[in-house]
């Protein structure tokens, strides 16, 4: 089963994975769906990776002793945001101002969107967000306030994981 970005259909489909008496709930789509299967059920293994810090999101008691029947793998990410702006920063030092392609529906976008801001002031340079849920939204046309000549001068542009 997948949510395919459907954030919103997480509670439902771990649901759906109690109801059927699965085996084991592999949690592959980060934080939120670990947390969704980790609501459903408090009986079924749960296996998940998760880039937030599994104490602090309330997935596990500890990274040592997880406990209950959660259990998974915390992916240290933070901090990359950065490296990642400074990389492109280094492929195009030119650039002035680089865009960030962002999935306003991913829960952690918010946070991306501010490490990435912090690191350009850090580097001198701008920053414009460009929000893209999906295939239906052009990456020239979605950012409303630039339109599409704004958006398509870009020289460079950070997509960010979702």
């Amino acid at each position: 089963m997948a949510a395919r970005g459907r954030y919103d259909r997480l509670s439902a489909l771990a649901a759906e994975l109690v109801q059927i008496r699965v085996t084991v709930i592999a949690a592959g789509g980060g934080t939120v769906s670990a947390l969704a299967a980790k609501a459903a059920t408090t009986m079924i293994p749960v296996v998940f990776i998760s880039d937030d810090d599994p104490v602090k999101v309330g997935l596990v008691a500890s990274l040592n002793r997880p406990g209950d029947n959660v259990t998974g793998i915390h992916q240290f990410t933070t901090g990359l945001e950065a490296k990642r702006l400074g990389l492109l920063h280094e492929l195009v030092p030119n650039a002035t101002t680089i865009a960030v392609l962002v999935n306003p529906d991913y829960p952690d976008a918010e946070t991306q969107i501010r490490e990435v801001q912090a690191a350009a002031h850090a580097l001198g340079v701008q920053v414009q967000v460009l929000r893209a849920s999906g295939e239906r939204d052009c990456l020239c046309n979605s950012h409303p306030t630039a339109g599409r000549r704004t958006a398509c001068r870009l020289r460079s542009v950070l997509v960010q994981p979702a």
